[in-house]
């Protein structure tokens, strides 16, 4: 019998991180946990901790370190807490890591396993949006591997097994539109932070299902593709699939579409990752289509979803352009969720962001660095930050 693999959890008590747990359950002499992170829901932390045994268990934030170790006391599990903590955690040897913390703070986290060899099951889409060049430089240099968990790049990914990259003529990422798919446009500008957070498929986080009904979410998509696979921005396109069925398709240059079909379910994605190269079992739905009996498909409307508009722009502008695109998100949904600004203003907020920063040539076209990274986050928050300000 072989020995069981060691893995962490970045992000353990959000819903990737759940549902990699859940999987690991169902077969725990698999696997050795080795490191398990979060934020502030601590008793979940602890609980999965001690359930799996696990080496350490890291909140990110200082002020929890008292109740995490309270909760741990007698089980024999290591508590941490901060960002030199996250990072020193996933730093430690393990043959495979979920990246699942959300942002970009989740990036030098993923950084730090990929330069241990492991491989790197990534949920944070943020880290190839803002330093996806870095991303892949380090994997290849250490000998690890990224595998997508969005379930649309693993859609791709998996379409793409045994293809020539240099035969794809078209992706097809799909979205489902969100909560305000069919909303008039004229009643978006008034949407609550309630109303973005319900999402009509999918089982996610506040943050991620807002950004699903902003298409903030897809807009990142877009640019992870075009980082990840290397495929040139006006070869991406989006589709609004309201059933999240098909979850990606591939173009062939034969005229072929080869398109990925399950659930909305994250285990399918997790499970492809965690088995990976094999396929096994996952306690998925097993789709019945005559039940189901159609699949309905719209355009992606960008006067609707600006933000798939400057999706674009980022691609083509290339350099930091990312890291600010996303880093300007952030802050724009932190406001949201505080009801300091509307839904509509999010996206006029990243735009007037990525058109001031622009004007910085140094940092937009600068070499992918972590450094140089962080510098252009820090210098888009404050930027958006003083643009709402304004508002």
């Amino acid at each position: 019998m072989s020995a069981p693999r060691r893995i962490s959890i970045l992000g353990a008590t959000g819903s990737i991180g759940q549902s990699t747990l859940d999987l690991v359950r169902r077969d725990p002499a698999a696997y050795h946990v080795v490191a398990l992170t979060g934020g502030r829901n601590i008793a979940q932390l602890a609980a999965d901790a001690a359930e799996f045994g696990a080496e350490i268990a890291v909140t990110a934030h200082g002020d929890c370190l008292d109740a995490l170790r309270s909760a741990l006391s007698g089980t024999g599990v290591e508590a941490a807490a901060g960002e030199t903590a996250l990072i020193e955690a996933a730093a430690r040897p393990a043959d495979w890591v979920m990246s699942a913390i959300v942002g970009a703070a989740g990036l030098a986290p993923g950084l730090a396993a990929l330069r241990t060899g492991a491989t790197l099951a990534l949920a944070n889409k943020e880290s190839m949006v803002c330093a996806g060049p870095l991303m892949l430089s380090e994997a290849r240099a250490h000998g690890g591997r990224i595998l997508p968990v969005d379930s649309e790049h693993s859609a791709v990914f998996q379409a793409l097994l045994g293809e020539d990259v240099g035969s794809v003529e078209r992706v097809i990422i799909t979205a489902s539109g969100g909560a305000f798919r069919d909303w008039p446009l004229e009643r978006l500008a008034a949407a609550t932070p309630e109303e973005a957070a319900t999402h009509p498929n999918w089982d996610m986080g506040q943050r991620i299902t807002i950004d699903s009904a902003s298409m903030f979410n897809k807009a990142l998509e877009l640019i992870e593709t075009h980082e990840f696979f290397r495929i040139p921005p006006e070869r991406i396109e989006t589709v609004v699939h309201p059933e999240s069925l098909v979850h990606a398709l591939v173009g062939f240059a034969d005229g072929g579409l080869m398109a990925h079909v399950g659930p909305p379910d994250m285990r399918h994605a997790i499970g492809f990752a965690l088995h990976y190269p094999e396929r096994r079992h996952v306690p998925v739905k097993r789709l019945d289509l005559a039940t189901i009996g159609s699949l309905s498909f719209r355009p992606a409307d960008e006067t609707r979803w600006p933000a798939l508009r400057l999706a674009r722009e980022v691609m083509q502008a290339g350099g930091l352009s990312g890291a600010v695109f996303n880093a300007a998100k952030e802050r724009a949904l932190d406001a949201f969720i505080d009801r300091r600004i509307g839904f509509l203003q999010m996206t006029e907020v990243v735009e007037a962001t990525l058109d001031s920063i622009g004007s910085h040539a140094r940092l937009v076209d600068d070499a992918i660095h972590l450094d140089k990274v962080l510098e252009a986050d820090h210098l888009a928050r404050y930027t958006a930050d003083e643009i709402m300000a304004r508002l």
